[in-house]
């Protein structure tokens, strides 16, 4: 599929009506996926899964949503079972996941399902009436973030996938200074070619891509980049917050700076009087994250189940993520008030949680074998190490009291089938 051109359109006059007649990577790539009309997810967020450009935990059943509940439900009871305690979804795509929450809430735990105050926060009014048509029947509020009034909330905000897809800025060292990258047109672009920011190869990790050199200095669909003073001494803050001398670094190194996390990170911390925070995305520490041998970030789009990792094509209609940089969450969540409870991999997560009881009772159900197969296959791609299994999921609380603080959360132990006797 061509690039949306009404988009193409839009941000070519975002980058001429500009007083430096080019805009941030950060403002391209908020376009790109969230301008309201002709985004990437205003108008192809309801091809998701199989029939989309990629999937999630959500699109291979309900066991994930129903795992999740368990320790929402853990989480409630160690806060007192409080009434209304408020489950926040922050960017809840089709509202699978949310469906397959409050299915499982209402089946196993109906003093908790009573209590709950289920919350919606999503940008896409394309995605809210999708979220709406398929949980009409059950009683949810949608919000944007900063609808919600600060100190409000008594819960969980949670998130499945969802930093890894807010716009980030993007760098380059040039003759050991950091550069900003920035985005004009091609005509605007001519000239400024020799500041470009080199080839582009996808470095290695999980999702990502094997390398494509693609020449930022050759005009894509009208776009080209150009390098030069940041926009905003942020960037060089990031590096000091998690502890990267990024100056020592070798020219033509590259990479991506989350600063759209750190935001929505202090906006979460000042609506959550008291509970915890789950993110569940994939990622890694800085450490990894900026280690000078991925010398090209993490940048990746996703097409018809395709990646590759250039975001001058299929504009609009291709999906753009970065890693997580999980460090960061952790050091400016601290700084924000919320404590560190724990940091895992989905896949212990999930078994903690009881999927490997699930997949031990597939041994004792009757049905048919092909049936039985793509069960087993379903739960195992939960687990795997290589894809979804090796996300991260981090837990952070704040307001909770001593002898709260000091309870263990259930997806945070060490799964029963992993123990050591």
């Amino acid at each position: 599929m061509p690039s949306n051109q009404e988009l193409c359109k839009a941000i070519a006059h975002r980058i001429t009506t500009s007083p430096q007649k080019r805009i941030t990577f950060a403002e391209y790539m908020d376009m790109v996926l969230y301008h309201p009309q002709t985004g990437y997810y205003s108008t192809k967020a309801l091809k998701l899964g199989k029939e989309g450009d990629f999937f999630t935990s959500v699109h291979l059943g309900a066991d994930f949503g129903e795992l999740l509940a368990v320790q929402f439900f853990q989480m409630w009871e160690i806060l007192g079972q409080p009434v209304p305690f408020s489950l926040v979804e922050m960017g809840a795509g089709q509202g699978l996941l949310a469906l397959d929450l409050l299915k499982y809430i209402k089946q196993q735990y109906p003093d908790f399902f009573n209590a709950l105050d289920y919350v919606i926060v999503e940008k896409s009014s394309v995605l809210r009436q999708e979220q709406q048509q398929q949980l009409r029947e059950f009683s949810v509020r949608w919000f944007n973030l900063e609808e919600i009034p600060t100190h409000s909330v008594t819960g969980c905000f949670f998130s499945n996938e969802l930093v890894d897809a807010l716009p980030v800025h993007q760098f380059v060292l040039q003759e050991g200074r950091l550069q900003e990258i920035f985005v004009t047109t091609q005509e605007e672009g001519t000239g400024n070619r020799e500041q470009g920011a080199g080839s582009r190869e996808q470095g290695a990790g999980n999702r990502e891509h094997s390398k494509i050199p693609v020449s930022t200095s050759i005009p894509v669909a009208s776009f080209v980049e150009v390098a030069d003073t940041p926009s905003t001494t942020k960037l060089e803050e990031y590096f000091e917050l998690v502890g990267i001398n990024i100056s020592s670094y070798a020219d033509g190194y590259r990479s991506e700076v989350n600063l759209a996390a750190l935001d929505w990170l202090s906006l979460v911390a000042e609506r959550l009087q008291r509970g915890y925070l789950l993110t569940i995305d994939y990622g890694y520490p800085a450490s990894r994250y900026y280690n000078p041998m991925r010398s090209q970030g993490t940048l990746q789009c996703y097409y018809n189940h395709q990646r590759h990792n250039d975001p001058y094509i299929n504009i609009g209609t291709q999906d753009i993520t970065t890693h997580v940089d999980f460090t960061t969450l952790e050091r400016w969540g601290d700084r924000c008030g919320l404590d560190k409870v724990g940091f895992t991999k989905q896949a212990l997560f999930l078994m903690a949680l009881g999927l490997g009881e699930r997949i031990a009772a597939l041994s004792y159900t009757q049905q048919p074998i092909s049936q039985l197969l793509h069960r087993r296959d379903v739960l195992h791609q939960l687990l795997d190490p290589l894809g979804i299994g090796g996300f991260g999921v981090l837990v952070q609380a704040k307001g909770l009291t001593k002898q709260e603080a000091t309870q263990p959360l259930k997806g945070l132990s060490v799964p029963e089938q992993m123990q050591i006797s």
